[in-house]
């Protein structure tokens, strides 16, 4: 039972550490993509642009402290590789948001942000955790 708690306290602080890192991350790729985007550029290519900043800044931190402790760090490009595939899973699901709700329905540039927020990062904190990082 005891080991079962503990991992439950493991996974809670990973998922912590996690939402404050991505909520970092997700500023960056934010910042970007409204201001590019508010500046008239594609809100497809806006969101790239926001999305390459913000896997920079995700994969340093992640790596060294949401999910530190956890799994092995010995192969930083198998580690880098998966985040990367994960990061364009992240990528490919939130431009479905954005190409459906901002470009198809014709919604304001924050339309697709809680879909983005609620979630987009449930599928990746799995991924990273289970595959990623393991």
């Amino acid at each position: 039972m005891k080991q079962v708690l503990d991992e439950h306290r493991e996974i809670l602080g990973q998922l912590v550490r996690y939402a404050l890192t991505g909520g970092l991350a997700s500023f960056v790729n934010f910042g970007v993509y409204w201001a590019l985007g508010a500046g008239g550029m594609d809100p497809n290519l806006a969101w790239t642009a926001g999305f390459l900043a913000a896997v920079a800044v995700g994969y340093v931190i992640h790596s060294r402290w949401s999910f530190q402790g956890h799994g092995r760090r010995d192969n930083l490009a198998r580690t880098g590789g998966r985040f990367f595939v994960v990061a364009l899973i992240s990528f490919a699901i939130n431009q479905l948001w954005v190409g459906i709700l901002v470009r198809y329905f014709g919604l304001p540039l924050w339309a697709p942000l809680p879909l983005v927020l609620g979630v987009t990062p449930l599928i990746v904190f799995s991924l990273n955790r289970r595959w990623v990082f393991a």
